[in-house]
C-alpha cells in the first residue's frame, strides 16, 4: 500500500513539473484527461545495471527533449534494491506514445537492453485530482 501511494505521489508531482515544463515549451496545451500516465515497473539483471543504467538515461532525456508528445520520463530504482527500476512515463495522449515507440532512440533503448531485464510490467495510471496538479509546482516558478 505505501508503494503504491509514493507511485501515485511521484505520478502527480511529475505531472505537475512536466505541465510546467511543456507549457513553457509548447504554445499549445496538453489536456490532462487526454494523458497516457504509466508507471514502468522493471527488474535489471545486476551484471547488466550500470550499462543499463547509461542507456536508459540517454533514451529518457532524448525523449523529453526531441519529442513534443512525451511530457516526462522519470527513471528511478528502489533504495533497498538497487536493480528495480521504476519509470513514470507522461505522454499527451496515446498518439503521442505511439510515435514514441516508433523512435529510433526508443528502438535503441529496447534492443541493447533486452538481455538485462530479467522482468517488466507496465502499469497505467490515472490522476485522482487532476485540477490540482497544475496548481501544485506554483511555487517553483516564485
Amino acid at each position: 500500500m505505501k508503494n503504491k501511494l509514493i507511485y501515485i505521489l511521484f505520478c502527480v508531482i511529475i505531472l505537475n513539473a512536466a505541465d510546467l515544463n511543456a507549457q513553457s515549451q509548447a504554445s499549445a496545451t496538453v489536456a490532462t484527461s487526454d494523458m497516457l500516465v504509466r508507471i514502468s515497473e522493471i527488474e535489471i539483471i545486476p551484471e547488466h545495471l550500470e550499462a543499463y543504467h547509461a542507456i536508459l538515461k540517454e533514451e529518457a532525456a532524448n525523449s523529453v527533449k526531441i519529442e513534443p508528445g512525451v511530457i516526462a520520463i522519470f527513471p528511478m530504482y528502489v533504495k533497498e534494491h538497487p536493480n528495480q527500476i521504476r519509470i513514470i512515463e507522461i505522454y499527451a495522449n496515446k498518439q503521442a506514445y505511439q510515435s514514441h515507440l516508433e523512435t529510433a532512440h526508443f528502438k535503441y533503448y529496447k534492443t541493447e537492453t533486452l538481455k538485462m531485464v530479467k522482468s517488466l510490467k507496465l502499469v497505467d495510471m490515472s490522476a485522482i485530482d487532476a485540477a490540482t496538479m497544475k496548481l501544485m509546482f506554483t511555487k517553483m516558478q516564485q
